[in-house]
């Protein structure tokens, strides 16, 4: 069974997705990590995140293993480096590529082959798994994705975080391959006033009768 929860940054789309995988006995795959991972290693060996060409070189030379909450690169699991704001800056460049975004759905789906899994990213429901079963939209207000967003990264000034969340969801909806929409017949689930608890019980009412 495929559970694709999509949505824009910030509105909680991993926390909520690792939490109902828990809950069900599912797998959960974090689509977005796969992309933060290629930013990663650009950035460590120098590859400018504009040239897809030079990207896909960098993809075709390491070996990008998705993990039930993160990621692998040759074997070895990336955590915090994921999720800075160095990170933050390139990723929409790199993920904005159609041959990156090729390959990186072709790594997700032979993953998921055989297996029951939540998954989550800008599009599970509408690029990577059409067919799920069930397809989540998360989202939630500007303020208080930012205010998330702070406070997962360090409590960063909060002002400069909501404008670099509103550029992000700019160029994710306005990218040409993979764009971040509403996936047909997809669930919308506002968490602005919900708590993960709350969210996650939402869905679970919603994958049940289906499982």
């Amino acid at each position: 069974m495929k559970i694709a929860i999509d949505g824009p940054a910030g509105a909680g789309k991993s926390t909520v997705a690792t939490a109902l995988a828990r809950r069900l006995g599912f797998v959960h795959l974090d689509s977005g990590a796969l992309y933060r991972a290629l930013a990663v290693m650009a950035l460590r060996q120098a590859v400018d995140p504009a040239s897809e060409r030079d990207l896909v070189h960098l993809l075709g030379t390491v070996q990008l293993t998705p993990l039930p909450d993160g990621v692998a690169v040759d074997g070895l699991e990336l955590d915090q480096e994921l999720r800075t704001p160095a990170v933050d800056a390139v990723v929409s460049k790199v993920a904005q590529h159609p041959a990156v975004r090729a390959a990186m759905v072709q790594i997700q789906r032979q993953w998921g082959q055989g297996r029951d899994v939540v998954a989550d990213g800008r599009d599970i429901g509408t690029v990577v798994w059409p067919d799920a079963e069930v397809k989540i939209f998360l989202t939630a207000s500007l303020a208080a994705r930012a205010d998330r967003r702070a406070t997962e990264q360090g409590g960063l000034e909060r002002l400069q975080v909501e404008q670099e969340i509103a550029r992000r969801d700019e160029k994710d909806s306005d990218r040409p391959v993979g764009p971040l929409r509403v996936a047909p017949h997809a669930v919308v689930v506002d968490t602005t006033a919900l708590t993960v608890e709350e969210v996650v019980d939402r869905l679970v009412n919603i994958v049940r009768p289906l499982a």
